[in-house]
C-alpha cells in the first residue's frame, strides 16, 4: 500500500502511472466476523459495545467486475448504519450478504465470513472494470452509497425503487472503512476540490439523505418560507437538514439536547432552537403510553418561536421516541418525512391528527443517483459544508462507532484510512479560504 499512497501524495503522478501501479494482494479493513453474530445476545442496545465487534483485519483484494472500480480510500466516516451493523441490530448484516450472494456468480463475492463496513469514502481510482468510460485511474472521487442492478423497469424512474437497491457497505461487502474499496462506478462523483480527504468523505451518506428527504420532490419538497422542525439538528443528518433549510429560504426549528449543540445550530445561522433536555420534554409516560400533553406543549413552544405558525415539515429520524409528537405538531396539510428511526422502528401516533388534518407521512431512504450528484455539487460549490467534528484512525473505528452509538458526537466523525494525517488533498485553496469558518464550524464548538 505504500507505493499507492506515495503515488497519491505525489502531485506529478499521472493517470498512466496509477494504471501501472501493481495492486496488493491484501489490504487493511474494518470488519465484522460472521462467527460473532450472537456475541451481544441478551444485552440491551445501549450496552452493546462496537469496540468488541469491529476488527481491523488484513483481507484479500476482491475480484473486479464489469462496471466496477477499485478505489484507494484516503478517508471514510462513521454512520448510524455502521453502528447498527456493529451491534447486529435490527438483524445481522450477514443476512444481507447471504441474500445478495445468491443473485449472481459476481455477487457471490460478497457472501463472506467477514463484512467490510463503511458507506462513505474519498479517494483515488486505481482500476476500472470492463465497460467503464467515465472514470479512469488517478481520478479523485467520493462515492455515494446507492448500489443498484437496474435490470428491472421499476428502478429507471427513481433508482431507489430498483428491486435490487442496496446500501453499499451495509447491505453489500467491500465498504469504505478500509484502505481499498470496491464500488460500482455509477456510485462515483468528483471529489470537492477545496476539501481535505476526511472532509470530502464525511458528507456522502447523510448529505444525500437530507437532500432527498427535505428538498427533493421525492421527499418533502421544501419551499421558501416553510417552517421545518428538525430533530437532532446538530447531528450527522440533522446538521445537513439545517443547512438545506437555511439555504432554501425556510425557517428551521432546531431540536437539540444541550447548550453545545444549540450553539452549533446558531453558528449555522439558525435562530429558533428548542433544547429538549432543558425544557424536559417527555413524550412517553412509560414504555407503552405516550403523553399527548407533551405533544401540545411542544406545539405551543413551536408557535412561540414562529410567530404563531405550526410547522410545514417535520424532518423525522429519531422514530419511536418522537413520532407521535411529530405527527401532532405538523400543520394541517403538512408533511412528516421520515427515515432511520434511531430510537426504534415501531412508531405509534394518533391517526386522528393525521387523517382529519390531511397530513402526509412520506418515507425517505438515502437518495437516487441524480439526488446524490446534486447534493455533492452543492458541497463542491461551497453552498453546503461538511460537518466533521472529530477524526479517528482506522484502528480507532470501534471507538468512533461507540461515540456515535452513545450520541456524544457532533455532526460527522471521520476516519483516516490511507491518509497519514488530516488536512491533505486540498486542490482549491482559494475556495477553501473563502469558506474556512464554515468548514471548521463543528470543530470549533
Amino acid at each position: 500500500m505504500k507505493e499507492i499512497l506515495d503515488a497519491i501524495l505525489n502531485p506529478g503522478t499521472t493517470a498512466a502511472d496509477f494504471a501501472a501501479l501493481p495492486l496488493p494482494e491484501s489490504y487493511r479493513a474494518v470488519t465484522l466476523h460472521k462467527d460473532e453474530e450472537e456475541m451481544f445476545d441478551g444485552l440491551d442496545s445501549r450496552d452493546k459495545d462496537p469496540r468488541k465487534s469491529l476488527h481491523v483485519d488484513e483481507v484479500a483484494v476482491p475480484e473486479l467486475g464489469p462496471g466496477e472500480a477499485l478505489v484507494a480510500v484516503m478517508a471514510s466516516a462513521v454512520n448510524y448504519n455502521t453502528v447498527w451493523s456493529s451491534i447486529y441490530e435490527p438483524v445481522s448484516t450477514f443476512s444481507f450478504l447471504r441474500r445478495y450472494g445468491k443473485l449472481s456468480p459476481l455477487t457471490a463475492r460478497h457472501d463472506l465470513p467477514y463484512h467490510i463496513l463503511g458507506s462513505d469514502l474519498a479517494g483515488v481510482v486505481l482500476r476500472t472494470g470492463p465497460g467503464v468510460n467515465a472514470w479512469k485511474p488517478g481520478d479523485e472521487v467520493v462515492a455515494h452509497c446507492l448500489s443498484v442492478e437496474l435490470e428491472s423497469a421499476d428502478g429507471h424512474n427513481d433508482t431507489m425503487l430498483d428491486p435490487e437497491q442496496r446500501i453499499w457497505g451495509f447491505e453489500t461487502n467491500f465498504g469504505g472503512l478500509a484502505e481499498i474499496a470496491l464500488v460500482k462506478t455509477n456510485q462515483l462523483m468528483p471529489k470537492p476540490k477545496h476539501l481535505s480527504w476526511e472532509e470530502a468523505a464525511s458528507p456522502g451518506l447523510v448529505n444525500s439523505t437530507a437532500y432527498r428527504q427535505l428538498v427533493s420532490r421525492n421527499g418533502a419538497g421544501m419551499k421558501q418560507g416553510d417552517n421545518v422542525l428538525i430533530w437532532g439538528a446538530s447531528g450527522g443528518l440533522g446538521s445537513y437538514a439545517t443547512q438545506y433549510a437555511l439555504a432554501g429560504g425556510a425557517t428551521p426549528i432546531c431540536v437539540v439536547s444541550n447548550d453545545q449543540k444549540a450553539d452549533i445550530c446558531r453558528a449555522m445561522g439558525a435562530e429558533a432552537i428548542i433544547d429538549r433536555s432543558a425544557e424536559a420534554y417527555r413524550f412517553w409516560k412509560d414504555e407503552h403510553t405516550q403523553d399527548p400533553k407533551e405533544w401540545k406543549r411542544l406545539g405551543a413552544r413551536i408557535r412561540e418561536l414562529t410567530g404563531g405558525e405550526d410547522v410545514d415539515i417535520v424532518f423525522e429520524h429519531p422514530g419511536r421516541e418522537t413520532f407521535g409528537a411529530s405527527v401532532y405538531v405538523t400543520r394541517k396539510g403538512g408533511t412528516v418525512v421520515t427515515c432511520a428511526s434511531t430510537s426504534g422502528y415501531m412508531h405509534q401516533y394518533d391517526n386522528r391528527y393525521l387523517w382529519m388534518s390531511l397530513k402526509r407521512i412520506v418515507g425517505s431512504h438515502f437518495a437516487n443517483y441524480r439526488e446524490a450528484w446534486e447534493a455533492n455539487r452543492l458541497i463542491a460549490k461551497g453552498k453546503i459544508h461538511p460537518t466533521v467534528s472529530k477524526v479517528y484512525s482506522l484502528d480507532e473505528t470501534g471507538q468512533a462507532a461507540l461515540d456515535v452509538h452513545r450520541n456524544v458526537h457532533q455532526g460527522k466523525v471521520g476516519v483516516l484510512c490511507l491518509a497519514p494525517q488530516e488536512g491533505l488533498g486540498v486542490r482549491d485553496a482559494e475556495l477553501r479560504e473563502k469558506h474556512l469558518p464554515a468548514i471548521n464550524r463543528f470543530r470549533n464548538v
